[in-house]
């Protein structure tokens, strides 16, 4: 039986994006794009330890995602505009397990300058399809805070249906928070034999 490797660093390219899994040499990067956008992403995001917002917090998480990557159960995607090495946003990609759910979670965040271009909705659409593409996955779930239209919109934008609402579902910004459960199906997954 052979055991097939699935890149852990994929770069996809979309208009004039470029979606990457992030890499030991993005530190820098990813801790200006979260200390740059720190007040504005508070409301949708968990409570953050101090450490979240310095480059040692992230050298460290860096080394944990890259080694999710290699063992094909996490992936962490920064986007980039072309000719830019300023992060305007992440997708990141948990709890992926094979048979017998073929499924994972996404969740996002996009720059409060970057908002209103359609770059999650381009972005997010291309690493989907890269995940049912390379990882044969079938579901792919996120959810959303019902007052958080702009998700909502990326969300239905790209594909995914509502199946149904969670009370007090996550701990945001220190609060219990109702959730819009949405899924998107890989209308072409196909059976492995190895299963």
């Amino acid at each position: 039986m052979s055991v097939e490797i699935i890149n852990p660093f994929p770069s996809l390219s979309v208009d004039n994006l470029e979606i990457r899994a992030v890499q030991k040499g993005d530190v820098a990067k990813v801790v200006r794009y979260f200390q740059k956008n720190r007040t504005y992403l508070t409301p949708w995001e968990p409570s953050r330890p101090e450490g979240f917002f310095t480059f040692e917090g992230w050298e460290r998480r860096v080394i944990q995602l890259t080694e999710l990557q290699r063992h094909g159960l996490s992936y962490y995607f920064l986007i980039f505009e072309s000719g830019s090495d300023e992060v305007q946003g992440v997708i990141t990609y948990s709890n992926i397990m094979q048979y017998p759910f073929h499924a994972c979670t996404v969740g996002y965040s996009l720059a409060e300058d970057a908002q209103g271009r359609g770059i999650m909705r381009r972005a997010l659409k291309a690493a989907n399809q890269w995940l049912f593409d390379n990882l044969n996955l079938h579901r792919i779930m996120a959810s959303y805070m019902p007052r958080n239209q702009r998700s909502a919109a990326v969300l239905h934008s790209v594909g995914f249906e509502k199946e149904g609402e969670a009370k007090d579902y996550l701990l945001i910004n220190g609060k219990w928070e109702d959730h819009i459960l949405t899924s998107l199906i890989n209308t072409k997954w196909v059976s492995s034999i190895n299963e």
